[in-house]
């Protein structure tokens, strides 16, 4: 039986809601309606839908809400007012809620709902069954929230994380490819995300943000999707010392599949991942770093990112579908990765990280 997998970033309803994908049908066919679409660089190149999420025995997802606004004059795609930003976030919620009535999916806000998908997912499976994938919702930028009101709105539909910045500008923190510090609405936010005990995630923010972030905010964080500044010298990756710094909290890190995060010769939209050679093997360099300076591998893990507004034309070229993240086990074996290690990067981190959490 494959171990269960527990990837803690995909963007499923932004793909369902914007790139028109009916992530309940095979990948093939996913792939064939789009085939002649040219909207998009990813058309026809998916890797994500739920039927590849059980194939890979991809039992638990942190599935994000994401919209987010753009002032005037910026080159970036988003929303032209908070209030458009936020109805899109709820049109995700419904498709969300979609799925749960199709039972393809079952939304977890607690413990105890944790613990039952688990022990749902570790009886062997009938014949023609059908399980949910399990997945918590995150918020990527906090930018659709009107007003730091709008939190418990969202708390109360069951959001349970949150990144308070995305890319560029941002109206509660500013994110990748930018300088700044978090905002004063950014930090009234983490006031009302510490009342209610909510999961801050670190990814995207500015150099300075993070700081800010890690001294102010007293609940537990999480990296849900970084790679290794060491590795790939960009802004959007961690520093050894942010990496330290996340350890110290007891946070988990997910490792990332886009390929200009695994590999600084990868240019999106220009470089091809074949010719580069950039296989699944790469991610494997970024968790051992993390490892060596962790001294164990208790704060590694999945957080793939497929689909966030890439495909195959920027994922590693032996991932064909999601499914193949259980490629990793063999790798990790072979890099000296003893069992243990594999459980803890492939779900018991993430899972030890929210009992702690949630308890």
């Amino acid at each position: 039986m494959s171990r269960l997998i527990f990837d803690a970033h995909l963007d499923l309803a932004m793909n369902a809601i914007e790139w028109n994908r009916d992530l309940t049908r095979p990948l093939d066919e996913i792939r064939q309606r789009e085939m002649h679409m040219k909207d998009k660089n990813d058309r026809g190149k998916g890797t994500v839908c739920l039927p590849e999420l059980r194939k890979g025995h991809i039992c638990i997802v942190v599935a994000t809400q994401l919209a987010r606004y753009t002032p005037s004059g910026s080159a970036l795609p988003g929303w032209n007012s908070p209030q458009q930003a936020w109805a899109m976030t709820q049109a995700q919620l419904a498709w969300y809620r979609e799925m749960e009535v199709l039972g393809e999916m079952v939304q977890l806000t607690d413990l105890a709902g944790l613990e039952a998908h688990l022990a749902l997912w570790n009886t062997p499976l009938q014949e023609g069954e059908k399980r949910p994938i399990g997945y918590i919702l995150s918020l990527e930028g906090a930018d659709s929230l009107v007003d730091v009101s709008y939190l418990q709105r969202a708390h109360d539909y069951g959001l349970r994380a949150v990144g308070l910045s995305h890319f560029g500008p941002g109206r509660y923190a500013p994110g990748t490819k930018m300088q700044g510090q978090v905002t004063p609405l950014g930090f009234e936010l983490m006031r009302e995300m510490s009342r209610l005990g909510m999961i801050l995630d670190t990814t995207h923010l500015t150099d300075e943000g993070f700081d800010q972030v890690m001294d102010f905010y007293d609940g537990p964080i999480w990296s849900s999707h970084h790679n290794v500044r060491k590795i790939v010298p960009n802004q959007r990756q961690l520093t050894d010392e942010q990496i330290k710094r996340l350890i110290e909290r007891g946070a988990v890190i997910g490792g990332m599949l886009d390929c200009w995060a695994m590999d600084i010769r990868f240019i999106d939209m220009v470089s091809d991942p074949w010719q580069l050679d950039i296989r699944l093997a790469h991610l494997v360099d970024h968790w051992d770093h993390i490892c060596q300076i962790a001294g164990n591998s208790r704060h590694i893990a999945i957080g793939s990112d497929l689909d966030g507004i890439f495909g195959t034309e920027q994922s590693p070229w032996d991932l064909n579908s999601i499914a193949d993240l259980q490629k990793f086990e063999s790798i990790l074996a072979n890099r000296g990765y003893s069992d243990e290690d594999i459980d803890n990067i492939f779900n018991q981190n993430w899972i030890r990280f929210l009992r702690n959490a949630w308890k």
